[in-house]
């Protein structure tokens, strides 16, 4: 099984960051590598079980499902159902901690997943670098205007 992990300090508190974060429809808001993206059946973006359909800026399609959300732990976790990756098992984790000695937040993102072990390292690269730290350096950005 891979394992992927990112991580930095956000110059911001916690809530102001999962305000952002929470919407799981808003990678388009807060990643620079999402097109586009959709709650299929109209569900709530917030309703576990509910699955958001996105394009990617080079085109690819992903589906992945919302399977936890703790507004207390400022986490969420998910599935990808299908995308043109070639991953199998795959499920992430995304969190929130407040760094207490300045008012700053601590983000992390990792996943697992199966693939085919002659593509299992250029997957862990990929989406760590272009994914997961891509994702937090933008929120960085962001917050650090």
């Amino acid at each position: 099984m891979a394992k992927v992990y990112a991580s930095t300090v956000i110059p911001a508190p916690p809530d102001a960051i999962w305000t952002v974060v929470r919407d799981f429809n808003a990678l388009p808001a807060w990643t620079p590598f999402v097109a586009e993206s959709r709650i299929e059946q109209n569900k709530p973006s917030d309703q576990v079980g509910c699955i958001r359909n996105f394009r990617l800026k080079d085109g690819g399609r992903i589906r992945e499902q919302l399977v936890e959300l703790s507004d207390y732990e400022m986490s969420f976790g998910y599935t990808i159902l299908e995308s043109p990756m070639g991953v199998e098992n795959y499920y992430a984790t995304f969190r929130l901690s407040p760094v207490t000695d300045v008012d700053h937040t601590f983000a992390e993102w990792d996943a697992e997943f199966d693939a085919a072990p002659e593509r299992e390292d250029a997957l862990v690269e990929q989406i760590g670098r272009n994914v997961f730290a891509a994702g937090l350096q933008a929120l960085k950005q962001r917050f650090s205007r």
